[in-house]
């Protein structure tokens, strides 16, 4: 029983690049000098949106040179962030990171050509991980075969995936990753989904086929903020055969009282900002759960009648790994600590992965760079893996 002994990845959604130009220069911008003040090795876990992908395949040796683009740079990579399609750093990405759902054929189409992206940039013996969307938002109108679609999609790209194996000798593996608000965010409801992805599996004859290749990305900030039990619900999910194949260790935003903490709602409406979704629960001092799509400093400083009744506030905002507390505000650093524990107690390694990708929006003007940042909370991972 042990955690993952790769070097750790960080996703490099944290800074732009819709071209392959543009990744390499990130690149050699952001995440050398990580590596270098690191002084330990590291694995950059690579977002190649869909202009990016199509760019490296719209030639013969498209993929062969990327590759030794990477090597070139003495880069590890064993996993990819295909969850945002298009431009995460567009001025308003909120809802429609979240498309094309699991039901379009350009979401299939996109994560495949990832899988052939990754089998040219995984090392010899190493196994590759990509997670993805969590079938789409509940927000968003769905047909009513939406499911079954999603299943038929998912099913078939497990069939890539196997073929790809066959072809390359590369092992890449499939996580949806559960997110607050969308079709797959609750433990329960990742179970029950698959549970209908292997029903139908098994009438398809493919059963072995999708329990290998396909699974969950288990981003810690995001159960947290659903106020789940999180070795509870690690353990669920592993009761369920569901694999897990990577995890996002990731730190979302907690406030306690709010009702009677005012610096702290002030301070926390800095962080509704038109980017990003921010969705927002509140725990009552009853226990209940109430749900807000997404953060407003209205919510806060025009007080929500909620907010006095409330014993918790959390926040789906990904602030640093090193962050137990951030003035006034607290973190769920803790549950980050516990999640982490329980992955330990598996029979096999998750990928894992930093995924701070708000450093551009955080408030403030005295924010660190973007490489004394992620260097800080890199070296905090470490620490915090090395203490478990």
């Amino acid at each position: 029983m042990t955690l993952n002994t790769l070097p750790l990845s960080y996703c490099t959604n944290v800074h732009p690049g819709l071209t392959v130009a543009e990744i390499l220069r990130k690149l050699d911008e952001f995440t050398l000098p990580i590596q270098q003040q690191l002084g330990a090795p590291l694995a950059a876990g690579l977002w190649l949106a869909e202009p990016v992908i199509e760019e490296i395949l719209s030639t013969a040796d498209g993929i062969e040179r990327f590759a030794e683009e990477i090597q070139k740079r003495d880069l590890t990579c064993y996993t990819l962030n295909a969850f945002p399609y298009g431009n995460f750093h567009s001025e308003r990405v909120k809802e429609n990171v979240y498309l094309p759902d699991w039901s379009q054929p350009e979401r299939l189409e996109y994560t495949q050509g990832c899988a052939r992206v990754l089998a040219a940039l995984l090392p010899e013996g190493v196994e590759g991980s990509i997670s993805t969307v969590p079938l789409g938002f509940k927000k968003f109108e769905h047909a009513p075969d939406f499911s079954k679609v999603c299943i038929e999609q998912l099913i078939e790209l497990a069939t890539f995936l196997k073929q790809l194996k066959e072809e390359t000798g590369r092992t890449i593996r499939l996580a949806i990753e559960p997110e607050p608000f969308c079709v797959i965010e609750f433990t329960h409801e990742l179970i029950v989904f698959f549970e209908r992805l292997y029903e139908r599996a098994a009438e398809k004859q493919v059963l072995g086929t999708v329990r290998e290749y396909l699974g969950a990305c288990y981003d810690v900030c995001h159960q947290a903020v659903e106020f789940e039990d999180i070795p509870g619900s690690i353990r669920q999910i592993t009761h369920a055969e569901i694999r897990i194949n990577k995890i996002h260790i990731s730190n979302a935003i907690e406030l306690d009282r709010p009702g009677e903490n005012e610096a702290g709602r002030e301070l926390l409406a800095q962080y509704a900002e038109p980017r990003y979704l921010h969705q927002t629960i509140g725990s009552l001092q009853n226990g209940d759960l109430y749900r807000i799509v997404d953060l407003s400093r209205d919510f806060l400083l025009d007080p929500d009648p909620r907010l006095k009744e409330t014993e918790k506030l959390r926040v789906h905002f990904h602030v640093p790994v090193d962050a137990q507390s951030l003035g006034p505000l607290g973190t769920t650093y803790r549950e980050l600590r516990q999640a982490l524990a329980t992955v330990k107690e598996l029979d096999y390694a998750p990928h894992l992965e930093v995924e701070t990708y708000t450093w551009e929006v955080l408030p403030g003007d005295q924010k660190p760079t973007l490489v004394e940042g992620l260097t800080r909370e890199l070296q905090a991972a470490h620490t915090l893996l090395n203490t478990l």
